[in-house]
């Protein structure tokens, strides 16, 4: 039996399933979550892709495609073939840590198989794309230095032992769901695993050569902003999708991630014009991802007041995150998944918490918000831990095996000709 993957306030502001039983389908709920599923895949093809791209050295840029490419097509293949059962399956006596084995390459799934009131064909494709883009996030931690092949090894192992058992935690009905954590569209499921393991893998590869002394500026602005853009629309489906829903939560949900996306972006422009004087446009649109990343978990169950709110704390928060990485610890993040994507699921959780509350002008609470905090503060510790420990493990486990770098001469070559054999631009 499929666990509820959301709840969200109705009715008498309790916390009511989203998946409940359902004798019919219902098609415009059908429709908005196979819009939704469209959507999120944009994120990651081309919207994200395009987005790290960007942002590396010309040399690279291929690199980057192709891993984002491959990812996708590597965690369609797991997710059939057992990361949606382990998920969204009965899992019997150990349900409160991973599900079954049941849905393993989904047998009993045919055109009229429902979650609730929509096919279970859509619900399967809809959490699908969920699993892609959050490996693919991690891409940005470890980008221009690391193997294709370990890439590859690393991205299904890590989405098997950390994003898996997380994943049916909070959304597949397991301990941290009875717990009552509230998780909307992935702020801990995505954000805090990605961005956690982003900053081990980026710890554990080390350095690339000439960081921080040497300016690695992106190659190509418009590409960014471009992928930027892409990633705002895309984001719509990924929390207004949340919902499984064609009604007033996924109409909230856009509302206050699109809220969230704008303060974002305008603080983090604020910031840079006083400290810098003048705001960039690599800042305006790392702002916006940040207010996204941090609207995530709250977007089902606060207002728009509390997207503002969450969306101004995003761009202060992330942008000194960015540069208390980088410049004091001297952590070579390569693209900020860390503390973008990172510190913005960890900040957002927590706020979720506060501005649920009717009284910050949310759907509401069935605690009190010091209870929800303390509940939703356990959640984000015990999944950093377990994202940062099972992802040094891993890395160690690929190091030891196949190696984990390229060169010191390859990545000065740059990793488009030496693992692909292929350049972006041939005109350079």
């Amino acid at each position: 039996m499929l666990k509820n993957k959301h709840r969200f306030l109705l009715g008498a502001l309790s916390l009511f399933p989203v998946l409940a039983n359902a004798n019919e389908l219902n098609q415009a709920n059908t429709a908005w979550v196979l819009t939704s599923t469209a959507l999120v895949l944009f994120m990651t093809l081309p919207g994200l892709s395009l987005f790290y791209s960007g942002l590396v050295r010309s040399k690279n840029v291929l690199s980057v495609l192709m891993q984002c490419f491959a990812i996708t097509c590597l965690i369609s293949i797991m997710w059939l073939a057992g990361m949606y059962s382990l998920i969204f399956s009965d899992g019997g006596e150990l349900q409160a840590f991973i599900g079954g084995v049941s849905k393993v390459f989904v047998p009993d799934m045919g055109t009229d198989s429902l979650v609730g009131d929509i096919p279970e064909t859509v619900f399967f494709m809809f959490q699908m794309t969920f699993a892609i883009i959050t490996p693919a996030l991690i891409v940005g931690g470890f980008a221009e230095r690391m193997k294709f092949s370990s890439m590859l090894l690393f991205s299904g192992l890590w989405a098997l032992i950390v994003y898996v058992p997380v994943c049916h935690w909070i959304w597949g009905g397991g301990w941290m769901a009875e717990l009552g954590v509230m998780d909307f569209a992935g702020g801990i499921v995505i954000h805090v695993t990605a961005g956690v393991s982003a900053l081990i893998t980026a710890i554990v590869l080390g350095k690339r050569k000439g960081f921080p002394t040497v300016a690695m500026p992106p190659h190509n602005l418009p590409m960014v902003v471009t992928g930027a853009g892409m990633l705002w629309v895309g984001w719509f489906g990924f929390n207004g999708g949340s919902a499984l829903t064609s009604d007033g939560a996924a109409g909230m949900a856009i509302l206050v991630t699109h809220i969230s996306a704008s303060a974002g972006a305008l603080t983090w422009m604020v910031i840079e014009w006083i400290r810098f004087g003048k705001p960039s446009v690599l800042g305006a649109v790392t702002g916006m991802v940040a207010g996204l990343g941090t609207i995530t978990p709250a977007s089902g169950f606060v207002g728009p007041f509390g997207g503002l709110v969450i969306g101004v704390v995003s761009g202060i928060v992330c942008f000194y995150a960015v540069q208390i990485i980088k410049r004091y610890f001297k952590i070579d993040d390569s693209l900020d998944v860390f503390p973008v994507h990172g510190v913005g699921g960890i900040v957002g959780s927590i706020l979720t918490g506060v501005f649920a509350a009717k009284s910050w002008g949310g759907l509401g609470l069935e605690v009190s918000i010091a209870h929800q905090v303390g509940v939703q503060a356990l959640a984000v510790f015990v999944v950093i831990l377990w994202s940062a420990g099972f992802s040094y493990l891993i890395l160690k486990l690929i190091d030891k095996m196949i190696g984990l770098r390229v060169t010191e001469d390859e990545e000065v070559e740059g990793l488009d000709i030496v693992l692909h054999e292929e350049t972006g631009y041939h005109n350079l």
